[in-house]
């Protein structure tokens, strides 16, 4: 018999017996901080494993079941001026990682603050989009081998505000849902699905089950390790592409540039259909952990 139990607010465990909320349940319900060598991504709206920049494998289920046990406290922003080329990857021309203001090592920051930021107007970007993106950056670890790697989950916008629409919530709507109850997100399995109407990769979020005691005090840990602590720090290197973070060099586009972008890791764009062209990756089912584990061999 299965010792699993599923989850239910009314049925509390005692690690969950607590007074106030994690510092992790508030950040991710929007009270709010370099790219992991592993991480998932969900480019193309498939789950991808990532290692060190290269993808070893893309996985078939349209869900993807993990513990969240860490987040950036806040919710960080980029901006790329230049139309993406694949032969040229290239970081953005101005980022934040508090979604303020601009870091200090960009050589040219498009404003002084980002809420007043030419690339913040809706109409900056393609369409009626932004041209600067938001972005949320996770450390989890997958249900089935919580004591494995951390992985790095960059989200993007859709995928982070929005409101709940039945047991579909956006991240920030699925923290609140959660916290309403008092429970923190690294005390339950959360699974992660595609939204099948959206046109570019955005998730919903659903709570599965209580984690074990055992789990619990596992993903605690976890989520204080260098290598979560890395998942959710910003670096100027977030696409699949650049390998390894650039310093930022030369001179960044002029404000009003619209030119349009391929988005930083993951798709972080508003909605729009996008052709993949690079050759399919081999494909993963069943027990992703084995997956994973496979990865320091190839490392």
């Amino acid at each position: 018999m299965s010792n699993v139990v599923a989850f239910n607010p009314s049925q509390v465990p005692a690690f969950a017996k607590q007074g106030e909320l994690s510092s992790l349940a508030k950040t991710l319900a929007g009270g709010g901080g370099g790219q992991s060598g592993k991480r998932v991504s969900i480019k193309g709206g498939v789950f991808r494993l990532i290692s060190d920049g290269k993808e070893v494998a893309a996985i078939e289920d349209r869900f993807l079941d993990v513990v969240v046990v860490n987040a950036a406290a806040k919710i960080s922003r980029t901006f790329y001026g230049e139309a993406y080329d694949p032969e040229k990857p290239a970081p953005p021309a101005c980022w934040s990682a508090d979604g303020e203001k601009p870091d200090a090592s960009v050589k040219e920051p498009q404003h002084v603050n980002c809420a007043g930021c030419p690339q913040n107007i809706k109409g900056s970007g393609a369409g009626e989009s932004r041209a600067c993106r938001f972005s949320q950056r996770l450390a989890v670890v997958l249900a089935n081998d919580v004591e494995g790697d951390v992985l790095q989950l960059t989200l993007p916008a859709t995928s982070v505000f929005g409101k709940e629409e039945n047991d579909n919530r956006p991240l920030q709507a699925y923290a609140r849902w959660l916290a309403a109850q008092n429970v923190g997100p690294e005390m339950v399995v959360t699974r992660m699905k595609f939204d099948t109407k959206a046109q570019s990769p955005k998730l919903f979020f659903k709570a599965m089950r209580w984690l074990t005691d055992d789990e619990h005090e596992a993903c605690v840990k976890q989520g204080q390790t260098p290598a979560a602590i890395k998942a959710i720090t910003m670096t100027v290197s977030q696409t699949d592409k650049v390998e390894k973070p650039i310093a930022l060099e030369g001179k960044a586009p002029k404000a009003k540039t619209k030119a349009k972008a391929e988005e930083a890791d993951d798709g972080v764009e508003e909605p729009e259909v996008r052709k993949e062209k690079e050759a399919p990756a081999p494909k993963a089912k069943g027990n992703y952990a084995d997956v994973v584990a496979q990865w320091d061999t190839d490392d």
